[in-house]
């Protein structure tokens, strides 16, 4: 293991440096398995624990918080013609073969 002070090489399982004594496992172990974790780890290899929190960035938790409140307030008055209408629609698309060659220098309006 290598130190991550003086970047001495380690015999495996050594828990100080050999030349600086610095911890050579700066993680600590994971809180379900006890199973000693490299810093970088997200999850623990033995029991797959997670390690680290999810982000909990609470700008981000509710648009009210990032959001001016006059701007807020617009878009509350107006949130019946923001949401629109849901409507059942069928669409039909028909193709005319070699079409694309009769209409590819056309005007696409002309095309229409």
């Amino acid at each position: 293991m290598k130190c991550p002070a003086c970047q001495h090489d380690n015999p495996a399982g050594a828990k100080f440096c050999e030349q600086c004594a610095t911890a050579l496992s700066s993680a600590p172990p994971c809180p379900n398995c006890g199973w000693q974790v490299q810093s970088t780890a997200n999850f623990c290899p033995q029991c797959g624990n997670a390690l680290k929190a999810a982000s909990d960035d609470s700008r981000f938790a509710s648009p009210t918080h990032y959001t001016p409140q006059r701007l807020a307030e617009k878009i509350l008055i107006s949130k019946s013609a923001l949401e629109g209408e849901r409507k059942q629609i069928t669409v039909l698309f028909a193709d005319i073969k070699g079409s694309m060659e009769l209409l590819a220098d056309r005007d696409p309006e002309d095309a229409q």
